[in-house]
């Protein structure tokens, strides 16, 4: 079940903490290791983003420049309709390549896997936010030679890429062309064989709409036919060599090419800096749209290539000092892996304003660039702790798509709104409803996480107009759905519904789904109480927005606290849905290892008829609400659940070291978190080649942060229960809470919290009440050994 798929030698992959770095150029590990790599070394900043291909373009698995929401539609097919399933879909788009630089030295083509290389160095910088590479290698004839490329999307300009290449003449004179490109390739076909990867198109996606090509700058520009987006795209240079040179460029619908010519003395060098621009619209025509790319490049050239580069530098170390969680332990690659998952969440977020973030960010096609519920449970809690803006902002997507959740409520014969289970553009997107459409929890995870901003944060003007709409619509669908059972006594039950565990389907009260919209009412008409009491007009705004009910909260509160929750008195456990204690145990024995993920194996009616779990939504249930659990409750469940667990989901492992740490068993919460920190680096999932898992990175960190240190933030009140793992010796981060900014530092002795920023703050160590101030900026505290302790009661 879980085993890592991928163990790249040390004298290659050498551990450093601050960067993943290549060492050796080896061409049996490069080929066998190629599709990896290109996600491994991509580099994106949330809105435009590149997979790291080698710059000559071989050899590549799978290219790949991608900008967030800029999809086409794609029907969705079925063997047999029915009322209400999606009949169009959305698919990210692959945009044309403009990282392309391909070099020959006195006509011979440099082709890195054919190559005498004398040394090789690729390094993703994680302190610069740059690709490196140095490569030194012997021609046929016998020239030395040296390249040394850089490249990045910039943070600081969200449509702005750009490349540092850089060619060294060592020993003899050398006739030297470079080739850059900027490349429409037609869409490949879709691989069928692995249901989470990308819908494929046939025939042209991108229709020409006109191009611009003028001295070293050449502009492209593009429609979709059905989603009626329009792409510009762009490239310019600046060349200086040490030798004369020439340049030519040429141009039509799906090509521009800059070809430069240079002969080379010993000790010369040619340097080409090149700018890259990716703007697209809904509403705006092709030539403001080349416009638009035009003075982004504009701007980068006037500003030039060591401007941007000090820019990025900069604002990736701003990022750390706000984000960086350091681990001081045995194992020298832990914190290199850990920082790898942290840049990832960077480059997932940073500027996505106006978006949500894809499954695998913008590392590859998988899942088609839809966004999931991972965004609000797996990654907005580190976004809500780092950079609250973003965290709003994605919350603010999510309002924007309120509209077409009440349409798909509508459609599906409920009050209030349905968010979907997998979209870009708000509209339902997935076609297998037993694993989609049926998530209806995924309404209260939206539900969960806005409460969790608003009460991290501070920020109680985003209730109105935005978050207090979410509530309202989320909680009325709870009460639409479910009904008061006279079989359970009165109880309120939810029936036909998918929880979080989807090798179980369509089932009656999925504990997970009842707990969760249990707090969604409740949180509904906790707000909507306290709007009408201390904000009148915001309330009347409300209302009006909503049409709400005067007796609507009561009956929220009424169905929240009749919720039925499934529990089985001689186990003393909660089961996972009404019937699946009924249901006989997977035959864990007889399925082979290579059989792993089950769901490519086995149909799902199979899955289905058995206790086999995915993950856990129970063990999450627990964590997201830890205080309705005592730790004896929280010891039955997990025991009874994790056996039962293949971990075929990328978000199954770090949720149950989390709660593994939390009732003692240290062993298993350390081995749980070394998979999770390693789910992509070691290619735990077998499926790295297609893009980074955002929220199991995001999940990394809740393990750090809310496994290792004990964050606990219910109610807003923010504790800590630390208890670090045997080989780590300290941990420290950096917390931004209701406009503080503290620092949290841990051994296995003591906690030590610091007010870096802001004014008096409350914490919790171990149940003790901590007050920061600039009177008393830090405190120290010892730290208890855990176990036994009980933090809540049995809900």
């Amino acid at each position: 079940m879980l085993r890592p798929r991928l163990n790249p030698p040390t004298d290659i992959f050498p551990p450093n903490p601050w960067a993943i770095e290549a060492v050796r150029y080896v061409r049996e590990l490069a080929r066998d290791f190629t599709g990896q790599g290109e996600t491994m070394f991509a580099l994106s900043n949330g809105y435009l983003g590149m997979r790291g291909i080698a710059d000559e373009g071989t050899p590549v698995r799978e290219a790949g420049t991608y900008l967030n929401g800029f999809y086409e539609h794609r029907p969705i097919s079925y063997g047999e309709r029915a009322y209400g399933f999606p009949t169009v879909g959305q698919s990210i788009l692959n945009c044309p390549d403009g990282m392309l630089m391909s070099l020959s030295v006195d006509d011979e083509p440099f082709v890195l896997a054919e190559a005498e290389i004398l040394s090789y160095r690729r390094i993703l910088d994680f302190r610069t936010g740059t690709l490196n590479r140095h490569v030194a290698w012997l021609t046929p004839s016998g020239k030395r030679l040296r390249l040394r490329t850089l490249r990045l999307v910039s943070l600081a300009h969200r449509h702005l890429a750009a490349v540092e290449y850089a060619l060294t003449i060592e020993d003899a004179e050398a006739e030297v062309v470079i080739a850059s490109e900027l490349r429409n390739d037609q869409p490949l076909a879709a691989d069928t064989s692995d249901p989470r990867l990308a819908e494929g198109f046939v025939g042209r996606v991108l229709h020409p709409t006109g191009f611009r090509v003028a001295a070293l700058r050449a502009i492209l520009s593009y429609r979709t036919v059905s989603s009626g987006l329009v792409l510009g795209c762009g490239m310019d240079h600046v060349i200086a060599a040490d030798g004369p040179f020439a340049a030519q460029a040429s141009c039509d619908d799906d090509l521009a090419r800059i070809v430069v010519r240079s002969t080379l003395a010993p000790g010369q060098t040619i340097r080409v800096h090149k700018y890259l621009s990716y703007h697209y619209s809904g509403d705006t025509a092709p030539e403001p749209i080349r416009s638009r790319v035009a003075w982004t490049l504009d701007r980068a050239v006037e500003r030039g290539f060591a401007s941007i580069r000090a820019r990025q530098e900069a604002d990736v170390d701003r990022f750390w000092q706000r984000a960086d969680v350091r681990v001081d332990a045995e194992n020298p690659r832990l914190q290199q892996a850990i920082r790898w998952n942290l840049f990832q969440l960077m480059q997932a977020s940073e500027r996505a304003e106006g978006h949500g973030i894809p499954a695998r960010g913008l590392t590859g096609r998988t899942y088609e660039g839809h966004y999931f519920w991972d965004t609000e449970i797996y990654v907005l809690p580190f976004l809500i702790y780092t950079n609250p803006p973003m965290a709003r902002s994605l919350l603010k997507v999510r309002y924007d798509m309120l509209d077409s959740a009440r349409d798909r409520a509508r459609e599906l014969g409920h009050r209030g709104a349905m968010f979907p289970w997998r979209t870009i553009n708000g509209r339902e997107a997935s076609a297998y409803y037993e694993a989609g459409t049926a998530q209806y929890h995924i309404n209260a995870d939206i539900a969960f996480a806005v409460r969790q901003y608003v009460e991290v944060s501070g920020d109680e003007d985003f209730l109105c107009p935005y978050g207090a709409e979410i509530l309202v619509e989320t909680a009325r669908l709870w009460c639409d759905l479910g009904f008061f059972s006279e079989r359970m006594g009165g109880r309120f039950c939810i029936h036909g519904v998918t929880g979080p565990d989807e090798y179980t389907a369509i089932v009656n009260n999925n504990c997970y789904t009842n707990l969760m919209a249990r707090e969604n009412m409740r949180t509904a008409a906790a707000t909507v109480r306290r709007l009408q009491r201390d904000d009148p007009e915001s309330f009347a705004s409300l209302v009006r927005r909503t049409g709400l009910g005067p007796d609507e909260s009561e009956a929220w509160d009424r169905a929240a606290e009749h919720m039925y929750l499934p529990y089985d008195e001689r186990l003393k456990v909660h089961p996972q849905d009404d019937a699946f204690l009924d249901l006989e145990r997977w035959d864990f024995a007889a399925t082979p290892e290579d059989h792993y993920p089950l769901l490519l194996h086995y149909h799902p009616l199979n899955l289905y008829r058995c206790q086999v779990i995915k993950q856990a939504d129970m063990v999450l249930a627990m964590f997201l609400l830890s205080e309705q659990f005592s730790l004896e409750a929280k010891r039955r469940n997990f025991e009874y659940y994790d056996p039962l667990t293949t971990h075929d989901s990328s978000l199954s492992v770090c949720i149950q070291s989390i709660v593994a740490n939390e009732i003692g068993l240290r062993e298993k919460a350390i081995h749980y978190f070394n998979f999770a920190v390693a789910m992509d680096l070691s290619d735990i999932g077998g499926n790295m080649m297609h893009g980074a898992h955002i929220a199991a990175i995001g999940g990394t960190w809740l393990a750090l942060v809310y496994g290792f240190a004990g964050l606990r933030d219910t109610g807003g009140r923010i504790g800590f229960h630390p208890c670090l793992p045997v080989a780590w010796s300290r941990m420290s981060f950096t917390l931004r809470i209701r406009g503080r900014t503290i620092r949290v530092e841990l051994d296995h002795v003591a906690a030590t919290y610091s007010l870096l920023e802001g004014g008096e703050l409350t914490l919790w160590h171990e149940g003790e009440r901590l007050g920061l101030s600039a009177a008393e900026p830090s405190v120290t505290r010892t730290i208890r050994p855990r176990g036994g302790e009980n933090h809540g009661s049995k809900p």
